[in-house]
């Protein structure tokens, strides 16, 4: 069955926005996308903290909750990692128990345009420059 989205709020979010990944992402910065991997895999069992979006996230998932009105929004994470470095993040989601069930992890490449594929109303991010680059896309 076909879960159609033209009729939802739908918001993409950038796994850095949703999580604190500071760490993480100095890691990438400083030793490179093999150390970055490696200190993901080592910690896929650890729960993030939230990051700056993450209670915007969870009061707008709060409003798919009112049984007198249809599913209105969907979340969808859109990420740099890799389906195995994003581990740690749908650990994460499902330990806060957050309704995030569709996510793209683009392996490194640019993200940008799963925001448009997934026809999102709004893109969250942490970093200036992604939204910037997702409104150019």
């Amino acid at each position: 069955m076909q879960y159609r989205l033209d009729d939802k709020l739908v918001v993409a979010i950038s796994s850095r926005a949703l999580f604190d990944l500071e760490e993480s992402h100095r890691v990438f910065v400083e030793q490179g996308v093999e150390a970055y991997c490696q200190y993901q895999r080592k910690r896929e069992n650890e729960i993030l903290d939230p990051g700056v979006a993450f209670s915007l996230v969870r009061k707008l998932l709060a409003l798919n909750e009112d049984q007198s009105a249809k599913h209105r929004v969907e979340v969808i994470l859109i990420s740099r990692n890799s389906a195995d470095t994003g581990l740690r993040i749908f650990n994460s989601i499902h330990h806060y128990g957050l309704s995030i069930t569709r996510a793209a992890f683009s392996g490194g490449d640019s993200k940008f345009r799963y925001v448009a594929a997934f026809n999102a109303d709004l893109f969250l991010s942490a970093d200036p420059v992604d939204v910037r680059s997702a409104l150019d896309a």
